[in-house]
């Protein structure tokens, strides 16, 4: 009978280790490229209506500047561009969050005021934490310019001037 308790223990403790609780909260830190001064943190939240986006981005160029989360979450060149391109696992056209068919990673444009700061505060429901529209691990790139939602598949929106990686965030 001892036997048998610990093997079910054991059981459902090897279970409990393979099968961690899914990931509701993430988070990036945003870095600036060289010579900027981009900064900010930005959270993901699971939410009812997809990903609740939430942040606050300071030391913009006041205006429109192109907000996309990328493949790959690798910062590490000077330029960004080892993030990869923007985040597409359903092979759709570039285009507006709006739009019915755009990247998964078409999170549109963020609008810095005169200080050069925007706060983040919306609900996407094209991303997600599992599956192929898992953002976890994949980059978020702020970009130059305003994307265009035309050009494809880049939207125009100019140089990468700030990245992070989306993790896990503590406590979650």
């Amino acid at each position: 009978m001892k036997a048998t308790a610990l093997v079910l223990v054991g059981s459902f403790a090897a279970w409990a280790a393979a099968d961690p609780a899914p990931v509701t909260h993430a988070v990036a830190v945003l870095q600036p490229a060289k010579d900027g001064k981009v900064a900010g943190t930005i959270h993901f939240m699971k939410d009812a209506g997809g990903v609740k986006v939430t942040g606050t981005i300071t030391g913009l160029a006041a205006g429109s500047h192109g907000f996309h989360i990328h493949e790959l979450g690798d910062c590490s060149a000077a330029d960004f561009t080892s993030a990869g391109g923007h985040f597409n696992p359903a092979g759709n056209p570039h285009g507006s969050p709006k739009d019915a068919k755009r990247h998964e990673g078409d999170m549109g444009n963020i609008e810095a005021g005169a200080d050069g700061s925007v706060t983040l505060n919306y609900t996407d429901a094209g991303l997600g934490f599992e599956g192929a529209n898992s953002i976890l691990g994949r980059g978020v790139i702020v970009h130059a310019n305003p994307d265009d939602f035309k050009t494809q598949p880049t939207g125009n929106a100019g140089g990468r001037i700030a990245c992070g990686v989306v993790g896990v965030a503590k406590g979650q």
